[in-house]
């Protein structure tokens, strides 16, 4: 019988400073956007009465979408007992983790006075969804903690198929409940419909594997290790399936807005009259991010390592044209605020397409979160047991080096 062990990652401390202060320099440029934006106002942003979540809350979404999807391998060698994936789980947890944390700090320091969280985390009206999310987000920082303890102390190894199996299910509540925030918007004609729920948990399979696949290519060339081909021949079975269920689940939320007769409107907005966003949905979310990725994955004429590499980064990108697409475009589509009647002139912007211009304040804000997520990946690999090193024999005390293996 044989036992995983893993260990830290050894590197030169030049290269770590290095890319420490790197990613801290992001991180304090993040900080000062968000500081500077508290002081004087959200005015200096490009969001407004009309627009109210911007780039910020794209970045967050995002984060907290890739933190559930990313979960995928733990996942498939805990609660599928898939054993290909083991030594690669407690990564997995840690990128879960660190991206969770750094999509909720982008919300915290979005609201304006960070100390709001306070009254957020201790006032609830449970008709929200916003509420239930508090438990929801916060539960999962504790259930990941959790799971990295169960897989790296063999102490409690034994519990580690069972938390496994748990996070499993409280990232599927945690992506519905990401999901709902859309769907329960009964105001906005872009939303208001539960396939959302659905769709964002495709969107974070896609997303994840992505992230990991790239985030795992990162560390063999840094650590000089080796990916085998059937690694990567899985890795490009998931990715494929996830692809085709984004698709699938794209088109049918389309058609069921299509069906619903308030929502017509806005989805011949989107599909065909909306100008940037419109061309942002056909070329960035559908193109660049599912059909693209599935040509390139599907071809024969590029090496596996290189089509699952570029395939990654264009899900990347395809994953911020739909994030700009389900928020920014389903706030730029005017309220129906009188049905069936036609405003003639208003001084609330009535039937107005909303103009939406992010200012550098909120990209840098998000870049900052994402430099603290990797931050986190980096402190983690160099100081804490979560990289495989090699295979114990219970039996006989043999060991034997993985690092060709993962």
């Amino acid at each position: 019988m044989k036992k995983l062990i893993f260990g830290k990652y050894l590197i030169d401390p030049k290269i770590f400073w290095s890319q420490f202060l790197v990613l801290g320099f992001f991180i304090f440029l993040g900080f000062l956007s968000s500081l500077y934006m508290e002081h004087e106002g959200h005015y200096i942003t490009g969001m407004n009465n009309q627009i109210v979540w911007g780039m910020p809350h794209m970045f967050a979404v995002l984060l907290i979408v890739i933190a559930s999807g990313v979960l995928n391998i733990a996942s498939l060698s805990s609660a599928f007992n898939k054993v290909p994936y083991k030594p690669l789980a407690p990564l997995s947890a840690l990128l879960a983790l660190a991206f969770l944390v750094a999509g909720l700090i982008i919300l915290v320091l979005d609201l304006g006075r960070p100390n709001r969280l306070i009254v957020a985390m201790t006032t609830f009206n449970f008709k929200s969804i916003f509420a239930w999310n508090i438990f929801l987000y916060s539960g999962f920082a504790l259930v990941l903690i959790i799971y990295m303890w169960t897989m790296l102390d063999r102490e409690v190894n034994n519990f580690s198929k069972s938390v496994g199996t748990f996070a499993f299910a409280w990232r599927i509540i945690l992506t519905t409940g990401t999901g709902s925030i859309f769907g329960f918007l009964v105001a906005r004609e872009a939303y208001a419909t539960a396939i959302l729920a659905p769709l964002f948990i495709v969107m974070s399979l896609s997303y994840g594997t992505a992230v990991y696949y790239l985030t795992l290519r990162g560390i063999n060339i840094k650590f000089k290790t080796y990916m085998s081909d059937e690694l990567i021949g899985n890795f490009r079975s998931l990715t494929i399936i996830f692809l085709f269920a984004h698709l699938y689940f794209l088109f049918l939320y389309h058609i069921t807005n299509l069906y619903i007769a308030k929502h017509i409107d806005y989805e011949i907005f989107i599909l065909f009259g909306g100008g940037f966003y419109t061309f942002i949905f056909w070329v960035g979310q559908v193109f660049v991010g599912i059909i693209l990725p599935l040509i390139i994955i599907l071809s024969n004429k590029l090496s596996i390592k290189f089509s699952m590499k570029l395939s990654s980064i264009l899900i990347l990108i395809g994953s911020f044209a739909a994030m700009y697409v389900i928020i920014i475009g389903g706030q730029a589509y005017p309220l129906t605020i009188f049905p069936d009647h036609i405003i003639i002139e208003s001084s609330f912007y009535d039937n107005v397409i909303h103009n939406y211009i992010p200012s550098i304040y909120e990209f840098i804000l998000g870049l900052g979160g994402i430099a603290l997520a990797l931050i986190i990946v980096l402190i983690g690999i160099t100081n804490f047991y979560i990289l495989p090193t090699s295979v114990i024999s219970k039996d006989t005390g043999n060991s034997d080096n993985i690092d060709k293996q993962t």
